[in-house]
């Protein structure tokens, strides 16, 4: 169900696209993202700073796309969240000494200290070329090759999010009856 709720804008996006064109997808990524909100606060009763970063810049971005009738705007979206991301995990890290993932993330997983310094290390790479490959996108390529790009570059975090999950899980602690 959680991955129906994550993934369902950007599939309603993709295939207002495919049948009508990138504004009136826009607009509906924009009252999709809204309701993936909604449900995400009415079953968890919160929301993650992450879904809040995400809906406003959807929202702001998609207004002036609208509004300026320019798709450039949702194009360079995903650039800026994801080099906020990893701007905000590296001054985290290097400048503040915090490791933002074990503050988000400890209270779920018991990892070493050093383990979870590479995986902080991992994300702020992974999402710099994630802004860089997006940036890259948007800037050469037709709007037709960044939307079918958007969908079909969602293996990129598939592939990060596996290959986190097999890196960890040997330091992963086992109940034993």
């Amino acid at each position: 169900m959680k991955l129906l709720i994550d993934f369902f804008p950007i599939l309603l996006f993709f295939g207002a696209y495919k049948f009508y064109d990138i504004y009136v997808a826009t607009a509906v990524l924009m009252a999709a993202t809204v309701l993936q909100t909604g449900l995400i606060y009415a079953i968890d009763r919160k929301l993650q700073a992450m879904q809040k970063i995400t809906l406003l810049l959807i929202l702001v971005f998609g207004t002036l796309t609208l509004a300026l009738h320019d798709d450039r705007f949702i194009k360079w979206k995903p650039t800026v969240l994801y080099a906020a991301m990893a701007i905000a995990l590296a001054v985290a890290l290097w400048v503040m000494k915090k490791n933002y993932l074990k503050l988000l993330l400890g209270s779920q997983l018991e990892l070493p200290d050093a383990v979870w310094m590479r995986l902080n290390v991992a994300w702020i790479i992974y999402c710099a070329f994630m802004a860089a490959l997006n940036g890259y996108v948007a800037a050469f390529y037709s709007t037709e090759v960044w939307v079918n790009f958007k969908l079909w570059g969602y293996a990129f975090p598939l592939v990060f999010i596996i290959g986190q999950g097999l890196y960890i899980a040997r330091y992963m602690k086992t109940d034993k009856a």
